[in-house]
């Protein structure tokens, strides 16, 4: 009766373990997209810890809101983008890219985890002059394609991208000062301009310094052997991964496009697919 109960526990243990252990390579992996497109199927895996558009793009996917969408731009070594309602049934000259749900998502940046590598899926949205939170496209979305990148040049993009946010914060500062401006300026007061701008570039600069943009080691490893779209880092969130059909993605990186970086030939989602 011992040896019974004790392989019955023993059997019990493992059975446990491994529901444990199937239930963690649930989370792991994440709820899966099955993308069925006019080229060929992709498959994409939702990040949990961006739980917001990870739900919504879910929701838009069961009700069938992607079926029939284009990929309506393309643009070689850099992206994929699509989920333009507007672009069901476009006529072949029409411009898209403009088209949306009505709302926004906060921008949910889980950043340096997640960064724009090869074969990420990133949210869309509107530029910071008129979206300064980022928040992204209620249904727009793209996948990364990118080139490979030399250290170098990374090292150069860095210094780019720090020199970029200086300026925007000067910028912001200068125009919180504006009525000042603009008095010094009626006034020809070039000595309390001069002193003024040198005043905003320090502070400027004191501002930017507590968060100054580096590539860490494993950003360099992947920006340099399978590439990306380093530039958009941090500024845009990034909700998945491709984790079947690259070549399908590189397919469509790869068709003859036309004004506004559209296809000339259509291609088309025909289905979104949520497995779960």
């Amino acid at each position: 009766m011992k040896h019974l109960s004790l392989s019955i526990i023993c059997i019990l243990t493992l059975c446990s373990l491994m529901a444990c252990g199937h239930k963690n390579k649930n989370h792991m992996e994440g709820t899966v997209l099955l993308l069925e497109t006019s080229m060929g199927d992709i498959r994409v895996r939702l990040y949990d810890d961006t739980p917001k558009h990870r739900d919504n793009i879910v929701k838009l996917a069961k009700e069938g809101f992607y079926d029939g969408t284009l990929f309506h731009r393309v643009i070689k070594d850099f992206m994929i983008q699509a989920g333009d309602p507007k672009s069901k049934n476009a006529s072949d000259t029409a411009t898209l890219g403009s088209g949306d749900t009505g709302y926004t998502l906060p921008a949910e940046f889980v950043y340096p985890k997640y960064f724009h590598r090869r074969g990420v899926l990133a949210a869309a949205r509107m530029g910071d002059d008129v979206n300064p939170r980022r928040e992204s496209s209620g249904c727009q979305f793209y996948i990364v394609t990118g080139k490979k990148f030399t250290e170098e040049e990374l090292d150069g993009l860095e210094t780019q991208l720090n020199q970029n946010s200086l300026r925007a914060t000067f910028d912001t500062l200068a125009r919180q000062h504006m009525k000042d401006i603009f008095k010094m300026r009626k006034a020809n007061d070039t000595t309390g301009l001069k002193r003024l701008e040198n005043e905003l570039f320090e502070q400027a600069k004191a501002e930017t310094l507590n968060h100054m943009f580096s590539f860490n080691d494993e950003q360099k490893q992947a920006y340099t052997t399978v590439g990306g779209a380093p530039h958009l880092d941090g500024q845009y969130t990034v909700f998945g991964e491709v984790i079947e059909g690259m070549d399908v993605v590189d397919a469509i990186q790869n068709v003859k496009t036309g004004r506004a970086d559209r296809p000339v030939e259509n291609v088309v989602i025909e289905k979104v697919t949520v497995e779960e």
